[in-house]
């Protein structure tokens, strides 16, 4: 864990609202003037869509060892090295991975679902913030779970997961349904090995549950609205925790265990502000300078 290079990781499955999450802490270091490396997983992907394309049409018989789940599809070990450099030099090397929806990129000429070049981390940055698949990641070879100095877990209930995937690839990616449908169940086995694991070493978990009948994912249904949610938070260190501020502070949030707070959806933006504004100031106030 560093002090003097903080790392920040939000981990969670594709489609669980991990970009929404990092808006909210990119409005938060704005606010707090600070100066954050953004890191997203994707961009530690070993192949390209196409090459991921003509693997499978390839090699079908593999379709079930390479989602982007698994350790095999992943650069991991460029990953660890660069959480390593950061917290050890505030330095590190990293690329983009390019989505549809980054417009400015696909402008300037990148083809979406290609690489940029690996270039170094931006100088004199306050954290590096990671948002990916893997930021709590721990097997015999790989333990990036160690490197974090906050660790958080956003994990919608399955369901609700898949539905959000649904939508965002289907409308902002181009997929139809049924080839993100058949996504979702091809990579099930990674996601029970690599992914939940996660969420039990993670500081605190940002877990949405939906208010409204989610019982069948795969049919065309809207993703229920945060006034249509509650979202489950639950943190590791309860005692550093001030849950009568929180209930005071948010309207209509309540304690079901010693170590979790509820909140309605609506309101998970400002829960977030208030629960990790003052850990990532503490965080900053408590580096070493050499």
């Amino acid at each position: 864990m560093s002090r003097e290079y903080p790392i920040i990781a939000v981990t969670g499955s594709s489609g669980a609202g991990t970009t929404t999450v990092k808006d909210a802490f990119a409005r938060m270091f704005h606010r707090e003037q600070i100066a954050a490396a953004f890191v997203h997983g994707d961009s530690f992907h070993r192949y390209s869509r196409a090459e991921m394309k003509r693997i499978l049409l390839e090699e079908p018989e593999r379709k079930r060892s390479i989602s982007h789940f698994a350790v095999e599809a992943n650069l991991l070990d460029e990953l660890e090295t660069l959480f390593s450099s950061y917290a050890e030099t505030g330095s590190g090397t990293y690329r983009h991975y390019i989505h549809a929806e980054d417009k400015e990129m696909v402008e300037q000429g990148y083809q979406v679902g290609t690489f940029t070049p690996w270039e170094d981390l931006p100088e004199g940055t306050d954290l590096l913030f990671y948002e990916g698949l893997h930021g709590g990641l721990v097997t015999e070879a790989h333990d990036l779970a160690q490197y974090s100095d906050l660790l958080i877990g956003i994990a919608p209930t399955i369901n609700l997961e898949w539905i959000q995937k649904i939508d965002r690839d289907t409308k902002l990616r181009g997929y139809s349904q049924e080839a993100v449908v058949d996504s979702i169940h091809s990579r099930m086995s990674d996601y029970i090995q690599y992914i939940v694991p996660q969420f039990s070493r993670t500081h605190i978990n940002f877990q949405r549950v939906p208010t409204v009948d989610t019982s069948n994912p795969f049919i065309v249904q809207d993703v229920p609205s945060s006034d249509e949610s509650m979202v489950v938070i639950r943190f590791k260190d309860k005692a550093s925790v001030d849950f009568p501020y929180l209930l005071a502070m948010i309207k209509d949030s309540f304690v079901t265990r010693p170590d979790t707070l509820v909140v309605p959806g609506a309101k998970m933006g400002l829960a977030m502000e208030l629960i990790l504004t003052p850990r990532i100031l503490e965080l900053l106030e408590n580096r070493r300078f050499r």
